[in-house]
């Protein structure tokens, strides 16, 4: 697995633990850290996505919802709905990663995480995203 890829499959166990549980951010970064130890610039990078995920979740949730409305939110698997928060994060927020990159990285994170129809789930809903990006951009921001 690659090193971004690594970081990102660390930010989704952490954000999937954030959804199923009550315990703080903070602890769940630590303890994933002393049981996945990453490069430093990867845990930094890691932490990112998760602290920029936590705050807008429910918009997130929201473009997710209104530009792929085949799929009920409410519906989507705890961990593919995390999939698809960190891809649409990492799009509106981290502009040095190519679309291409984030749908393959997605996709990937499905195969490793998810069910064995998740990677063609997210390809599907990520596609609808990407079409509309800049009405995401405007939900988000």
């Amino acid at each position: 697995m690659k090193s971004r890829t690594k970081a990102r499959g660390f930010a989704l166990q952490a954000l999937y633990e954030l959804d199923q549980s009550i315990h703080p951010a903070g602890t769940i970064i630590q303890n994933l850290s002393e049981e996945f130890p990453l490069e430093e610039n990867l845990t930094e990078f890691a932490v990112s996505i998760i602290n920029g995920v936590i705050p807008i979740r429910s918009k997130l949730d929201e473009a997710i919802a209104k530009f792929a409305p085949d799929w009920p939110i409410d519906q989507v698997a705890i961990i593919d709905r995390n999939i698809l928060r960190i891809a649409l994060w990492e799009l509106c927020f981290e502009s040095g990663t190519p679309v291409k990159v984030v749908i393959n990285e997605s996709i990937e994170l499905g195969k490793s995480f998810g069910s064995d129809s998740t990677p063609r789930f997210v390809n599907g809903v990520m596609g609808s995203l990407v079409d509309n990006l800049n009405s995401i951009k405007q939900i988000i921001h």
